[in-house]
């Protein structure tokens, strides 16, 4: 019999193969996703010092609900509170999800608003 193993599992696996790679530093910081049912929420990690820069989630920007349109606006907010800080480049960390809707659609947003990955 085959044991069934849900998306979630297999995320987190693609996650941790993908963080054995990608590493933010203070010059070019971490854009880390995380997607739920419910919010979207991103934060920029210097990982050389273990801290969260930056942060935006989806309640932040009015919308309700995760889909597209909440996605853009905060790729946008992330990206407006990135260059006020002085952040211009970062390293896209999708953490396991594949790059399609609405992760797509916030770095799409992220990189018009002016974010360089």
């Amino acid at each position: 019999m085959i044991k069934k193993i849900s998306k979630n599992v297999n995320r987190q696996k693609r996650h941790i193969r993908i963080r054995k790679i990608v590493e933010g530093t203070a010059e070019r910081p971490r854009l880390n996703v995380y997607r739920s049912n419910t919010a979207i929420y991103v934060q920029i990690i210097d990982d050389v010092k273990q801290t969260t820069l930056i942060s935006a989630r989806s309640q932040e920007t009015g919308l309700k609900g995760s889909n597209i349109e909440s996605a853009k606006a905060v790729g946008k907010l992330i990206a407006e509170k990135a260059l006020a800080k002085g952040v211009k480049s970062v390293v896209f960390d999708r953490s396991g999800y594949l790059y399609h809707g609405r992760i797509k659609a916030l770095a799409e947003a992220a990189r018009e608003a002016g974010l360089q990955f």
